[in-house]
């Protein structure tokens, strides 16, 4: 792993995302080097020859000017990087932006895929509607092993348990979800005591990792290529139309809301999660330009 220092202008980015005003990421790159990872366009920006997920970029900034001016403003860490990669344990770039912020008012949103985010449980806590996302798109910790190099889904589902009953809002983040791998109501099974909100998203193959993600599955499950080919050549969307009746179903029998393209609602503490369906990229584009 190379691991660099750089030193920037400034890490507070404005957000062109509809559930934030800004982005922070501490780091380019991520040691998680996750299989399907939509930020790995971020290396040609970089002078890495190194794969992604070989390299991190350690970000230092000068004191963040004037915290209280982002007061009522949704600060996401992070959009292209997890913020508690295992670097952050040494290098604390995350806790800076958290120590800077604090007591700023401003609207804290963080998504990980690591329990390092423990470390700042109290930390966060002081943080108006703090809210913080984990990601898990399978109980299988071979097939997790074969697609991040991150902390067991174990350990995940452990630290949404602690925020969750610190009274912090966490939100079960199932993406991406791969075709006939992925069982997404067995992932809200193990969540649903332990997260106010569920996002379910689809394995949207682009870039450079299409041909790596379909030759990966022509080698491991090639009893899907025709399903993949289907959906991911032929545009079929009969397998995603089939899940979202399947989760429409289950959530009915578990009392529990379930919505398409609206993140607006939120579970109570102590009540089933919100379950919110991101399955057609396009359409989540088109609705985020409606929020604007």
């Amino acid at each position: 792993m190379n691991i660099q220092e750089k030193i920037v202008k400034n890490v507070m980015t404005k957000s062109n995302l509809p559930v934030s005003d800004f982005s922070v990421n501490p780091y380019v790159g991520c040691e998680h080097a996750c299989a399907y990872c939509y930020a790995s366009f971020m290396k040609r920006f970089t002078d890495h020859p190194e794969p992604w997920g070989e390299f991190v970029d350690v970000k230092t900034w000068p004191p963040i000017k004037r915290p209280e001016k982002y007061a009522g403003k949704e600060i996401f860490l992070s959009s292209v990087t997890d913020p508690y990669q295992p670097c952050e344990a040494e290098y604390l770039r995350t806790r800076a932006v958290l120590e800077q912020l604090e007591g700023s008012g401003a609207r804290l949103s963080i998504a990980t895929k690591s329990d390092l985010v423990l470390r700042d449980l109290d930390l966060i806590k002081t943080f108006p509607e703090a809210r913080v996302s984990f990601s898990i798109n399978t109980l299988d910790e071979e097939f997790r092993g074969e697609m991040d190099k991150a902390v067991s889904i174990e350990r995940r589902l452990n630290a949404m348990k602690q925020f969750y009953d610190a009274g912090i809002e966490t939100t079960c983040f199932i993406s991406p979800i791969f075709p006939g791998i992925t069982d997404p109501v067995a992932i809200i099974e193990a969540a649903r005591d332990r997260c106010n909100l569920v996002w379910l998203e689809n394995l949207n193959l682009r870039g450079d990792y299409r041909a790596r993600i379909m030759g990966w599955i022509h080698d491991h499950y090639p009893e899907l290529d025709d399903l993949y080919h289907a959906i991911y050549s032929a545009k079929d969307r009969s397998y995603w139309m089939d899940l979202d009746e399947k989760i429409q179903a289950y959530t009915d029998k578990r009392g529990m809301a379930y919505y398409r393209d609206d993140d607006s609602h939120r579970a109570p503490f102590g009540q089933p999660p919100v379950v919110v369906n991101y399955f057609f990229h396009e359409e989540v584009k088109k609705s985020a330009k409606q929020k604007k």
